[in-house]
């Protein structure tokens, strides 16, 4: 078992970093995100295991590698490259990762039928009529837009459709 793992270690590596390259190019340049979003993020989980099988079948050599100082900065700017993305974030609120429209579609749904009718240019009397006839059930304006889904047992998506009309 060992010599297989051995074996398949720098294989298996190279496949799942080639995928985890072409589906982070395909995110980065937005070709049908879709596809890659959930390929790229498990498959990258994924490579972690033939990660350690590498370091594993290649540890005499490794063991050269880290007396060298080269090696020591290889990994020093590596870390520099990494806090470039995150110091920026530093103190940000999270969003999970999502594109901003998906907090802001957040924020709409936890405004009551009130607050975003104003912002929609309607009146709370219509934005509830109209709530009403797709289903909703509508007690008063003051209710937010998630608790009318979870009260109508319709899916927060639904909302959207009201809205958009």
């Amino acid at each position: 078992m060992t010599a297989f793992l051995k074996r398949i270690a720098t294989p298996l590596i190279t496949g799942l970093f080639l995928i985890s390259l072409l589906s982070g190019l395909a995110l980065f340049f937005h070709w049908n995100s879709v596809w890659f979003h959930s390929m790229h993020e498990w498959l990258s989980l994924l490579l972690i295991l033939p990660f350690v099988l590498h370091i594993w079948k290649n540890w005499r050599p490794m063991l050269g590698y880290l007396r060298r100082p080269i090696f020591a900065g290889t990994l020093a700017a590596s870390a520099l490259a990494a806090a470039a993305f995150v110091v920026p974030t530093l103190g940000r609120e999270q969003s999970g990762g999502r594109p901003p429209v998906f907090a802001v579609a957040q924020k709409m749904l936890d405004g009551s039928v009130a607050e975003v009718a104003a912002v929609i240019g309607e009146t709370p009397e219509a934005l509830s009529a109209a709530l009403r006839s797709a289903g909703f059930a509508v007690a008063d304006a003051d209710q937010s837009l998630n608790e009318l889904a979870d009260a109508s047992g319709r899916a927060r998506n639904d909302l959207f459709a009201v809205l958009a009309r």
